[in-house]
């Protein structure tokens, strides 16, 4: 296999398995906040009880998320040297904003918040995860800059063949960088709408099954309770119902802003990289008709292959514009376009090594770029749909006894995961060839722009890293198996799993105490783990 290919997709693997812990921390992050702010102002218990139950699992979430993600600025200076060389003088500042401010504010007073339960003031501590929850967003913001430089470089001139940046705020306001950041935050909204859907719906679905709550004669619900069973009692049926209403409100809004975040995106992304959004609507000729159905080789970047079966005439140029049956480039005109501006084939260059003087393949896999385009929307309506159905199904106060239905709902949890991710893959694929895509506005920042098959360390061999790809493809896998086991098991253990005082309801020495065992009151680490 080529060097290159080979690194490409280890960047791929592990870059779309960290960003599935992402968007699930944001989102759920905020969640929690909001809920342990619920709590604080009524002192309602079940505000507590969801305050930490939610946090368990943000809190494995995000150590995974850690984990995963210092692995992609290692690959920066061992696969992707070249790269790093070209783009260091802008990437340098968004990623040790990123790194020594956004991260050391979230991980700081994320530690506050874990050990600070009953030992500092409520106030404070409710604080405490709010600014942790913010520097999680600015975390992801310096992120999304960095990444959006690459896409629409800006805020630079090129010295002795590197860009070097001229306006820092240029590149932090990059309207690509506003688009993408304020999609993501949607994108993560959604994610936390519907986990908060499915484990509440698996909790109320247990409830009925084991007999404690069931429904009368208009099926409305009528809440039981069996305080023997580590906390189920009539608080426990209003944190999940009160959860998944939550987590439906979530979903929906979120999928509105994505909508309307992801209207303005691509339309920057038609300004920006004509051929990517060409390729994602599998529009071969100039025009305005917008493709409901292609069909094709999945590996072919050829139009020939193509093969259209249902179009709205006109509906294309309202995507690109706004205005309906305007005309927008079709991939032919645009690969024209970008062979007179760029070339035909790979330069004559020392760092393009064997792979100088061949055929540049500016159409990316159209496949991938058309359905992972159309994932990431289908499966974001889906979403909305279900949160829809779910507090429709719900509306009388628990669920149906139905395990089809209850499953359903568990499945439902991936739907948004996928839509990020096909939306991440469908965003990077159809850069290529570039890794740095040129600025088609060229305002002040002609020639900015990098072959993918330049950027690839000189120094690294194929075997290399096909044994770091597979080694850290394994690690990952041993890491998901984890989080995905210690999710379970919280999740099955129910809000008991984060407060040990629910299953262990009696004192030591009193047996009508409600005080937990002396170790659990002073084990700090039995809300964290």
């Amino acid at each position: 296999m080529d060097v290159l290919d080979i690194a490409r997709w280890q960047f791929g693997i592990t870059t779309v398995y960290h960003f599935l812990m992402v968007p699930l921390t944001i989102g759920l992050g905020l969640t929690v906040a909001i809920m342990q702010s619920a709590w604080v102002r009524s002192g309602d218990e079940k505000w507590l009880r969801m305050t930490k139950f939610w946090g368990k699992l943000y809190l494995i979430n995000f150590i995974v998320g850690v984990a995963t993600g210092l692995v992609q600025e290692f690959q920066f200076g061992m696969a992707w040297s070249e790269y790093s060389r070209f783009v260091g003088d802008v990437f340098g500042a968004p990623l040790a904003l990123e790194g020594l401010l956004a991260f050391f504010v979230e991980s700081t007073f994320l530690g506050i918040w874990i050990f600070g339960w009953g030992r500092i003031r409520k106030g404070v501590h409710l604080t405490a995860l709010w600014l942790a929850v913010v520097g999680s967003w600015i975390s992801a913001f310096f992120i999304i800059v960095a990444n959006s430089w690459m896409q629409h470089p800006v805020g630079v001139e090129m010295v002795d063949g590197r860009p070097v940046m001229t306006d820092v705020w240029a590149v932090l306001t990059n309207n690509t960088a506003l688009a993408a950041y304020s999609h993501t935050l949607a994108g993560s909204v959604v994610v936390a709408g519907m986990f908060l859907i499915g484990i509440s719906w698996y909790h109320l679905w247990r409830r009925r099954h084991d007999g404690i709550d069931t429904v009368d004669e208009k099926n409305r619900v009528v809440i039981g309770e069996n305080i023997a069973v580590r906390g189920r009692d009539r608080t426990d049926h209003g944190v999940w119902i009160t959860s998944l209403r939550i987590g439906a409100v979530l979903a929906v809004i979120g999928f509105g802003a994505t909508v309307i975040t992801g209207d303005a995106q691509g339309k920057l992304m038609y300004d920006q990289q004509p051929m990517k959004m060409a390729a994602a609507e599998a529009a071969c000729h100039t025009g305005s008709d917008f493709s409901v159905l292609s069909l094709g080789d999945p590996g072919s970047t050829d139009c020939d292959d193509v093969i259209t079966l249902i179009e709205v005439p006109g509906a294309l140029g309202f995507l690109g514009t706004g205005e309906w049956g305007a005309e927008m480039p079709g991939i032919n005109d645009v690969h024209t376009q970008y062979v007179d501006q760029y070339g035909e084939t790979i330069p004559d260059d020392a760092l393009y090594g064997d792979r100088a003087g061949s055929e540049i393949r500016y159409v990316p896999p159209i496949w991938v770029t058309y359905w992972g385009f159309r994932l990431m929307i289908g499966l974001g309506g889906v979403t909305a749909l279900g949160a829809v159905v779910a507090v429709w199904l719900t509306r009388k106060g628990t669920v149906p006894r139905s395990p089809w239905i209850m499953r359903l709902a568990i499945l439902g949890i991936v739907a948004p995961f996928a839509a990020n991710s096909a939306g991440w893959i469908f965003t990077e694929i159809g850069r290529q060839p570039f890794v740095v895509a040129p600025n088609p506005d060229s305002s002040g920042v002609d020639g900015v722009y990098m072959f993918t098959a330049a950027a690839v360390s000189p120094g690294v061999t194929a075997g290399e890293l096909l044994f770091s790809t597979i080694a850290l493809s394994a690690v990952y896998a041993v890491i998901g198996v984890l989080e995905i086991f210690l999710l379970v098991k919280y999740v099955r253990g129910g809000t008991a799993s984060a407060m040990p005082e629910l299953a262990h309801p009696h004192g030591p020495d009193d047996p009508d105490s409600p005080t937990p065992p002396a170790d659990k009151r002073d084990d700090v680490l039995a809300f964290a783990y």
